[in-house]
């Protein structure tokens, strides 16, 4: 395999059989190797991690998923992602599931749509969707460990960054180009599509438009005493126009979208509305009823509960290169959004949810001083998060941050490079109009991380990364009090309440989650063996977490509490190209989490282990047999169930034809063996299993 220095600093390996891209790991660009391979090579740059045109070397771990893969995978982001090394999902029914990375998932796993946050509801509630399309992303990348810190020391979990074609960045070749795309699926009757198009209106302005469709119905799952599972039917709709003036030396344009969803709520349940707190205990019933919590609730039958969900978006985009001495590029982003969601009971309103507010990130990227050579830059944010309706637990939150960063790189010899950098952050929520009160919260934050990455040799890399990351409360875990219905708790937040909501004993200081974390990797990026291992220890100092104080029933108490926390694990894979046709791998992944006390945290993903087949044929054709097992959970919370381990089987096949592969049809086999899957990370996993047997179908037309 060749290595050669990508336009903008990144050579990546990527095998290529269908059209599609699944990329992970780090790699190391040089002019001459003559290190040779039985897979293509192409180039592309990763986004997210903010690389500048000399850096030769790439330590973060990543994952990219081009189109066509996101074509053939799940619907929603967390689903689709799912199966990654390293990443889960907390999945919630079939309308809403988020990323869960090395065992986090949001506040503390970040989801950008091209560098900028979606500013929707999704990191309140997993209940929530996260409002991307994968059906009309370019591509999706994932990062994990310190090269997150880009993007504020509270994605120490990860980082998700959608990359979409909405506002165009160079003209099309031929005056246009696009694609039309169609798939369904057998466990939920599922008919998905979607169209863009991107033209040349003048010399220097270029016009682009997107649409997308998704309906499924209730899903059905195996060893399921119902046909279907009740409630986990979706409904997306997606649309974009968007505008580039395009230079020389760089674009600059706009794009407004509008994304309106609806799907059920799957185990919601509206027998403990009147459940609430006595201290650390659980009251469900008149205060004339003895405490012991037994008593009658009415099961009458209701109508599974539903989201109704639209986001107004409005992007400006732009690059600008070589604009005066020293500096090499400068980059911006800016975005608006309005969200808002309502959650429907019997065609009554419950709850509603809103989010308004603007983005904006400017990155410079600098020319070379006395070696070192990177970027800096400036993000703000400044949102209101409004929570009304029968069932409020949260009051209405003006949330303001501005932070500053620098991420630098030093190329010292062919056999050592290092990297360098730096965040500062000061953010702060304040309650609105708050009947209870609660004072307002501001702070700041200092984060930092260094990274050396040795060239041992024959196309080997060691790489030794630290980061200190802070991260600051969200403020559902400061201002909550109240009936959060879709997770059947009720929360407690860290601001002190004297008399109820977790009791005066569990009342603590608010301090900053400090996170200080080490890994070590080492990859071999090319010829027919190559691996990739990555071991990690994550020390944080007062974690956050909802701590289960007392249940009732399917019901909990939880009160956010800080304490010490340890995540310790590796994400590994090894692969063996045996012919230019066939390719086998193994892949394995698990993180161990700690307290300082006897808790444990809740709905840690268990261990994961299995292999692929793939095949990689020259007519057009490829196919992959995906086998793993996930382990059954050795070490749960309390009030948490350990879920049964499973085995899951995939199959998918493709072919591609046409000039230049236009054409491209696929078909794909999940969970072949049938298996009743109960997904650990899921607040609903006690609750209703994961879809069974499924075959999906698509067809993708390139123009």
């Amino acid at each position: 395999m060749k290595f050669k220095k990508a336009p903008l600093g990144l050579a990546i390996t990527v095998v290529m059989g269908s059209g599609s891209l699944l990329l992970s790991g780090a790699t190391h660009a040089q002019e001459n190797s003559t290190a040779q391979s039985t897979v293509p090579v192409t180039e592309i740059r990763v986004t997210a991690l903010g690389i500048d045109e000399s850096a030769d070397l790439i330590v973060a771990p990543f994952d990219v998923l081009g189109r066509d893969e996101l074509l053939n995978r799940a619907g929603t982001l967390g689903d689709l992602l799912n199966g990654l090394t390293g990443v889960h999902a907390d999945s919630f029914g079939g309308g809403a599931s988020r990323p869960v990375i090395r065992g986090q998932t949001a506040p503390r796993t970040k989801i950008l749509s091209d560098g900028n946050s979606i500013l929707d509801a999704s990191d309140v509630s997993p209940d929530h969707a996260v409002t991307v399309d994968p059906l009309l992303a370019q591509r999706i990348e994932v990062l994990r460990g310190p090269a997150t810190l880009l993007y504020g020391g509270g994605a120490i979990g990860g980082v998700v960054n959608v990359l979409d074609d909405k506002i165009p960045t160079a003209m099309p070749e031929k005056g246009y180009e696009g694609f039309a795309a169609l798939r369904g699926n057998t466990v939920a009757d599922e008919k998905a599509g979607a169209i863009s198009l991107t033209g040349r209106a003048t010399d220097n302005i270029a016009l682009h438009f997107e649409t997308s469709l998704r309906d499924t119905d209730d899903y059905q799952a195996a060893e399921w005493d119902e046909p279907r599972v009740d409630g986990t039917f979706s409904e997306n709709k997606n649309s974009s126009i968007g505008a580039s003036w395009i230079g020389e030396k760089g674009f600059i344009g706009l794009a407004y979208s509008y994304r309106a969803d609806e799907y059920g709520i799957p185990g919601h349940s509206e027998e403990y509305l009147e459940c609430h707190p006595h201290g650390i205990e659980l009251h469900c019933g008149s205060h004339d009823e003895d405490d012991d919590h037994d008593h009658d609730h009415d099961h009458e039958e209701h109508a599974v509960p539903f989201v109704d969900l639209t986001s107004k978006r409005v992007d400006l985009r732009g690059e600008y290169e070589d604009p005066f001495a020293g500096i090499n590029k400068i980059r911006f982003r800016a975005s608006t959004t309005n969200y808002e969601h309502t959650e429907f009971e019997e065609d009554e309103v419950g709850a509603t949810f809103g989010n308004k507010g603007y983005e904006a990130r400017i990155e410079v990227d600098h020319a070379a001083v006395m070696g070192w050579q990177g970027l800096f830059g400036v993000q703000v944010s400044d949102s209101t998060f409004k929570n009304g309706g029968e069932h409020v637990f949260m009051p209405t939150v003006d949330s303001r941050a501005t932070g500053v960063f620098v991420v630098e790189h030093y190329q010292l010899n062919d056999d050592w490079h290092f990297e360098a950098g730096a965040r500062y952050d000061r953010q702060s929520h304040r309650p609105v109009n708050d009947a209870r009160n609660r004072p307002s919260f501001s702070d700041s934050t200092f984060s930092y991380s260094g990274a050396a990455i040795w060239n041992v040799g024959a196309d080997t890399i060691m790489s030794l990364t630290y980061a200190r990351a802070q991260r600051l409360p969200h403020a559902q875990e400061l201002f909550s009090r109240g009936i959060h219905v879709a997770s059947n708790t009720y929360e407690c937040g860290l601001i002190a309440h004297p008399l109820t909501c977790g009791g005066v004993a569990n009342n603590q200081d608010i301090k900053k989650e400090t996170a200080d974390n080490v890994e070590l990797g080492l990859r071999k990026i090319a010829g027919a063996f190559t691996y990739s291992f990555s071991l990690f220890r994550n020390n944080v100092d007062n974690y956050i977490y909802a701590r289960t104080l007392d249940q009732y029933e399917d019901f909990r108490l939880i009160k956010y509490t800080q304490r010490d926390a340890e995540f310790t694990g590796y994400e590994a894979e090894i692969a063996y190209q045996f012919s230019e046709v066939l390719s086998a791998s193994l892949f394995s992944d698990y993180v161990r989490v700690g307290l300082t006390s006897t808790d444990r945290l809740p709905r840690i993903p268990p261990r994961r282990t299995g292999g692929r087949i793939t095949t990689e044929l020259a007519n057009g054709y490829n196919a992959e047999l995906e086998f793993y097992r996930a382990a059954s959970a050795s070490r749960v919370a309390d009030f948490e169930t350990a879920q049964p381990a499973y085995d899951m089987l995939n199959l998918s096949a493709n072919y591609s034809f046409g000039s230049d592969d236009r054409y491209q049809v696929f078909l794909r086999g999940s969970n072949l063996l049938d298996e009743d899957v109960r997904n650990q990370s899921s607040f609903l996993a006690d609750v209703i299993p994961m879809p069974g047997r499924n075959l999906s179908a698509g067809f993708k037309m390139g123009f």
